[in-house]
C-alpha cells in the first residue's frame, strides 16, 4: 500500500536513470540539488498563486488588481552548498514567502551547524574552511560573527535567570584567558559558578568577566546569586584565595565553606623538588584520608616532625587554612567524595581551556563571553545523572539542615 507522501517508484526510477556515480546524485550539480531546486521554486510559485488567488497565465482574481510581476534572484547556502533560487515578485510588493523568507540567506539549520563548529572553540578561519570543504558554500567572517552574535540575548537571558532556593553544594573557582581591552591584551578571570540541586545534578549557575582574582569580585558574584533566588547553600567548595570564604559568608553566613583539598596539596608540592613529590604526597594523603578531624590534626603533627624542617612552608599552609580544610570531617564519606575537592567545576575548566588553547586572545568580552556560554552548554548536556551516592548525600542534609529546609 503506497503511503500518502510516498513517491512513486516509477518516478524515482526516471530520476535515476542516468546514474552512473554518487556524484551524479549528490555532487555539486547532481541531482538532489536540482531538485531541491526545482521543488523550492515550484512552492514558492504555489505560495504566489495562494497569494494572488489565481495561477500563472489565469485571469486575475484579486479585487486589488495586484498580479505577478516577474522574479528575482537570491543564493541559499546549506548542507547542498550553494543554491541559486528564483523568487516571484507580485506588482504591489506584498508577497512573504514562507519557505524562502526576506532576508533569509541560509537554509534551515545551517546557522546551528555554525554556531556548533564555534561552540567546540574552532576559530572564524576554521569554520570558514570547514564548511566550504564539506558542503563547498562561501562564509564571511561577517556572516559568522552575525550568526553567532544572536546567541548574545540568550546569554543575557541565561545569566540573569532565577534559580532555585536552595543548592546543597556551590562550586566556585575561576580560569584565566586572554582578551583585547582598550587597544591592548590583557589576561583576564572568568568565574564560574556550578551548583548541585536537590536532586543531585551539576548545574551551571553563571560566569563573569573580571579584570583579576580577588574577593571582592567574589561577594558580587555570591550576592547576585542571592539577588536570583538562591536563599541558602549548605556547602561552599572553593580554592585557596584569600578572602574568598568571609566573602561567601557575608552573604551566606550559615554555610560551609571547604577549601579544595586538592588545591591545597597542589599548592603544597610547589615547595618540592621532583623526586620527593611521590614521597610528600602520600604523606598528605595520610591527613586528609583520616577518619577523623583529630586524627586529621595528630597525622599533620607527624607530617611536621618528618619535613617540618626541610619543608616549612607546607605546614604552615595547612595550619594557616585548618579550619577550612577539616569542614568535609563532619560528614560520611559519600559526602566527603563530593566536597573535598572542586573536580566537579575543574574538568568544566579543562573542557573550557581546550577549547580556547588555539586562541591567542578574545577580540572582546562579549566574544568570550558567547563561546563559554555555548560551550557550557555544551557540557552540560551530559550532566543528565545525579552524583553518585546522591541519595545517601541528600538523607544526611535532611536530618542535618532539616530546619533551614523548612523555613524556605
Amino acid at each position: 500500500m503506497t503511503g500518502k507522501n510516498t513517491i512513486p517508484s516509477d518516478l524515482i526510477d526516471t530520476l535515476l536513470s542516468g546514474y552512473q556515480k554518487p556524484e551524479d546524485l549528490i555532487g555539486e550539480n547532481g541531482l538532489l540539488k536540482q531538485l531541491t531546486k526545482a521543488l523550492v521554486e515550484r512552492a514558492l510559485e504555489a505560495e504566489m498563486t495562494e497569494h494572488l488567488g489565481h495561477a500563472k497565465h489565469e485571469p486575475v482574481a484579486n479585487t486589488n488588481g495586484n498580479t505577478r510581476n516577474g522574479k528575482s534572484r537570491k543564493t541559499l547556502k546549506g548542507d547542498f552548498g550553494e543554491l541559486p533560487i528564483e523568487i516571484p515578485r507580485d506588482r504591489h510588493g506584498s508577497f512573504e514567502p514562507q519557505i524562502v523568507p526576506k532576508h533569509q540567506s541560509r537554509w534551515t539549520g545551517f546557522d546551528e551547524k555554525i554556531i556548533s563548529l564555534y561552540a567546540r572553540g574552532l576559530t572564524v578561519r576554521e569554520i570558514q574552511s570547514h564548511l566550504e570543504e564539506m558542503y563547498g558554500a562561501e562564509i564571511s567572517p561577517t556572516l559568522i560573527s552575525n550568526v553567532t552574535d544572536a546567541v548574545i540575548d540568550e546569554v543575557k537571558a541565561w545569566q540573569s535567570r532565577p534559580l532555585d532556593l536552595i543548592y546543597p553544594i556551590l562550586y566556585l573557582d575561576c580560569i584565566h584567558v586572554k582578551v583585547r581591552d582598550s587597544g591592548a591584551v590583557k589576561a583576564k578571570a572568568v568565574y564560574l559558578a556550578i551548583g548541585i540541586n536537590m536532586e543531585g545534578q551539576k548545574e551551571v549557575l553563571g560566569l563573569w568577566i573580571a579584570q583579576t582574582e580577588g574577593a571582592k569580585f567574589w561577594l558580587q558574584v555570591v550576592t547576585e546569586l542571592k539577588n536570583r533566588g538562591v536563599q541558602d547553600i549548605f556547602i561552599a567548595c572553593v580554592d585557596g584565595l584569600k578572602g574568598f570564604p568571609e566573602a561567601i559568608e557575608t552573604v551566606y553566613p550559615l554555610a560551609s565553606v571547604q577549601l579544595c583539598v586538592v588545591h591545597l596539596v597542589r599548592n603544597s608540592l610547589n615547595y618540592v623538588s621532583w623526586k620527593m613529590r611521590k614521597e610528600i604526597a602520600s604523606d598528605l594523603k595520610r591527613i586528609y584520608q583520616s577518619s577523623t578531624a583529630e586524627e586529621a590534626e595528630q597525622k599533620l603533627t607527624e607530617f611536621e616532625r618528618e619535613w617540618g624542617e626541610t619543608y616549612p612552608s607546607i605546614a604552615q599552609i595547612w595550619r594557616r587554612n585548618w579550619n577550612r580544610i577539616i569542614p568535609f570531617f563532619d560528614y560520611p564519606p559519600e559526602i566527603r567524595k563530593i566536597i573535598y575537592t572542586t573536580n566537579a567545576i575543574e574538568s568544566v575548566n579543562m573542557s573550557l581551556r581546550k577549547i580556547t588553547k588555539n586562541r591567542g586572545s578574545f577580540p572582546s568580552d562579549e566574544a568570550l563571553s558567547k563561546l563559554f556560554y555555548l560551550a557550557l552548554m555544551n557540557i552540560s548536556r551530559k550532566w543528565k545523572m545525579p552524583l553518585h551516592d546522591w541519595k545517601a548525600a541528600l538523607n544526611r542534609f535532611n536530618i542535618q539542615f532539616n530546619d533551614r529546609m523548612l523555613n524556605l
